[in-house]
């Protein structure tokens, strides 16, 4: 398992961010983390164009592909943009959806933690303000 963890210091940063913020799932990640450097920036441009992250399928696949010798930006586009069961309960929110609403220069841990306190906001009057 340190094995593992140690693995991912392969990962670009972009990457190595996105495991932090658990965005993306460390099993897929370490596949991942043995792609060259370019394979993982176009990898990272697949996640943005498709709005998801690898599955650990995905990820041995592309990893498998890329040790082939076979891995091209169709071939990684066609296995991110499979359709997978859908997850109970999640709601994304892209990048492009929520840009218009914040300033530009705003990270997306920055706009998330904003999300989360105007949520909060809400909550708080909506579930505790005083019967009428």
């Amino acid at each position: 398992q340190v094995q593992r963890y140690i693995r991912l210091t392969e990962l670009i940063p972009e990457l190595l961010d996105m495991v932090d913020e658990r965005k993306l799932a460390f099993n897929p990640a370490v596949e991942v983390s043995y792609l060259k450097r370019d394979e993982q920036r176009m990898l990272l441009e697949a996640m943005d164009a498709e709005q998801t992250t690898p599955s650990l399928s995905q990820a041995q696949r592309i990893k498998k592909f890329s040790q082939e010798g076979k891995l091209t930006k169709e071939s990684m586009l066609a296995i991110m943009s499979e359709e997978k069961k859908p997850e109970i309960g999640k709601v994304t929110l892209g990048t492009d959806t929520l840009r218009k609403y914040f300033p530009t220069n705003w990270t997306p841990k920055q706009m998330e933690d904003q999300i989360l306190k105007l949520l909060n906001n809400w909550y708080q009057r909506t579930h505790h303000s005083p019967e009428r």
